[in-house]
């Protein structure tokens, strides 16, 4: 994948509804309310809970922009009709698999296929670079990503066992889907 002629931290990747943005100092606020969705605590075990509005900041206003500018990804806010309906991103990490996407949408934003386009929109991005595939993961129990990632022209490749870190502490299974240039 090629990203030499990207300007990383000002990448924009529009679709026909969705402006895939990178983050603002205004997206503080509506990421904090978003991440206080207890299925995006549930399944983005990454999120500390509770989730602060310095949590909120941090992302937005230091971890996300630094991503982008050290090449190891392309976090997103997924913008709908001039609002923050979700979040996704690209995370380029060395290997077989490829970039991983990963995606969440705000409780207002849910039920219009925003985190479909958004995942699709990405990965034709980074197919569109010379990505040889891109990858996602959704847990076993989150039947809603799976569908999300199909609908996205994902393949349903197998589940990888044990490589998900639980709030518990314990380890679960996700379901790896690919999707290739052809597909």
């Amino acid at each position: 994948m090629d990203l030499t002629l990207i300007d990383l931290p000002s990448e924009v990747v529009r679709t026909e509804r969705l402006v895939l943005r990178p983050y603002r100092p205004e997206d503080v606020a509506a990421v904090h309310r978003a991440c206080q969705d207890a299925g995006i605590q549930r399944w983005i075990t990454v999120l500390p809970v509770p989730y602060t509005d310095e949590d909120a900041r941090t992302w937005v206003e230091e971890v996300a922009p630094a991503e982008r500018a050290e090449g190891a990804g392309m976090p997103v806010v997924v913008e709908a009709h001039g609002e923050l309906v979700g979040a996704a991103g690209l995370h380029f990490r060395p290997g077989r698999l490829g970039p991983e996407i990963g995606y969440w949408i705000a409780p207002w934003g849910r039920g219009h296929g925003y985190a479909a386009e958004a995942a699709a929109a990405l990965a034709e991005w980074a197919l569109g670079l010379g990505a040889p595939r891109v990858h996602l993961y959704a847990d076993v129990d989150n039947t809603a990503s799976q569908a999300v990632a199909e609908r996205a022209g994902f393949t349903r490749e197998g589940v990888v066992r044990g490589c998900l870190d639980r709030r518990d502490g314990g380890r679960g299974d996700a379901v790896l889907f690919g999707r290739l240039p052809e597909d």
